[in-house]
């Protein structure tokens, strides 16, 4: 992996930590990686970005690492609507709490859990972490 490229603004995309991930796997047993590569899926059933996972219904226990960059807000809004229709959704987000969609859709909310991960993430194969504190948002399952 281009550590370069990863830690600079011509990438949105901040693959999962395999460790990282199975730890929390092993709590929910995820049925699907809502935002994927191929190369990077965490789960054998995975919506790729030419299949866009915006457009797509989640169904049962998501994992979601979504792009970072300008689109996030789309997808924190997908997982707390999907969330009212009865799934679980675990993402991994960077910890931005005076971000609009961190009001909007994360704080305060009763189906929300939020753990902030002490110290940073190595992403993908990097050898040094990321430029910015992660957090893990759990949404819910709230039905109507």
């Amino acid at each position: 992996m281009n550590n370069d490229l990863m830690f600079s603004s011509k990438t949105d995309l901040w693959a999962t930590p395999i460790e990282f991930f199975n730890k929390y796997n092993e709590k929910f047993n995820f049925d699907i990686d809502v935002c994927a590569l191929p190369e990077n899926a965490k789960c054998a059933k995975f919506f790729t970005p030419e299949m866009d996972g915006l457009k797509q219904d989640w169904n049962g226990t998501c994992w979601m690492n979504p792009p970072y960059g300008k689109e996030i807000k789309k997808w924190i809004e997908k997982a707390y609507n999907e969330s009212l229709k009865g799934n679980t959704i675990v993402c991994l987000l960077p910890a931005r709490t005076d971000t609009s969609y961190f009001h909007e859709y994360i704080y305060s909310k009763l189906n929300v859990e939020i753990e902030f991960i002490k110290g940073r993430l190595k992403f993908g194969e990097a050898t040094t972490p990321a430029p910015f504190p992660s957090m893990v948002v759990t949404f819910k399952p709230i039905t109507p």
